[in-house]
């Protein structure tokens, strides 16, 4: 039988992390695993251009994640996007990391499902799947793709012609596949975080101690 060589994986766990929770993190930890990533980059975006602008701001929001991943060693923080002026593209990201890995390895863009939904409003979507794969992960209300009614016509054809069943495939080329991961959903979000500071409840149990105790102390989201 021919011998199949396979890439290395990179994982990017791109998103505003406005703050960063368990939830972010155990998804990271489960894959680690699953896909046998060695390094995920956790990737704080600067300017989002299809949502609100974070409440933080892009050095609070990159603080609060070394704080979160700084006893874990295949967690890294890329700080590229916050510090790039302007609005936040993630093609422009993806093209960075594909320059810097040359075709030595394979790219996985990791996103929940509510975000792959709007993919086609990313700046030039369609040439991000010649920039990386897509493992895509539940969210709180978004447990599986059959469930949303939301993807275009475009979006479902995409996935039609790329979804993969198997994970360890997306070691055998550089891009372009979607891959849906089984990862355990924790009911935790951002936004349930921030409502509680802005009301004076607590969030203890919902993030790492570091993170808690940086929100106090820079008073942040009261």
């Amino acid at each position: 039988m021919p011998i199949i060589n396979k890439l290395p994986l990179t994982g990017i766990y791109g998103g505003t992390f406005d703050p960063i929770h368990f939830g972010h993190l155990r998804i990271a930890e489960e894959l680690c695993d699953m896909i046998g990533f060695r390094k995920i980059s956790f990737v704080p975006s600067g300017v989002p251009r299809l949502r609100q602008a974070p409440a933080a701001s892009r050095d609070h929001r990159a603080a609060m994640v070394r704080l979160a991943i700084e006893d874990n060693p295949r967690f890294e923080l890329d700080t590229r996007e916050i510090n790039r002026p302007g609005v936040t593209a993630t093609v422009q990201t993806l093209r960075e990391y594909q320059h810097e890995a040359g075709d030595n390895a394979a790219l996985c863009f990791i996103l929940g499902i509510d975000a792959f939904t709007k993919i086609d409003h990313w700046t030039e979507w369609p040439e991000l799947f010649n920039l990386c794969h897509f493992i895509i992960v539940p969210r709180p209300g978004f447990t599986s793709l059959r469930e949303t009614r939301q993807l275009s016509a475009a979006v479902q054809q995409e996935l039609f012609s790329r979804h993969i069943v198997n994970g360890s495939d997306l070691a055998l080329q550089s891009s372009g596949f979607i891959y849906t991961a089984q990862t355990s959903m924790l009911e935790i979000s951002a936004s349930q975080i921030r409502t509680l500071f802005s009301t004076g409840k607590s969030a203890r149990y919902l993030l790492p101690e570091k993170v808690l105790g940086y929100i106090k102390s820079n008073r942040l989201y009261t």
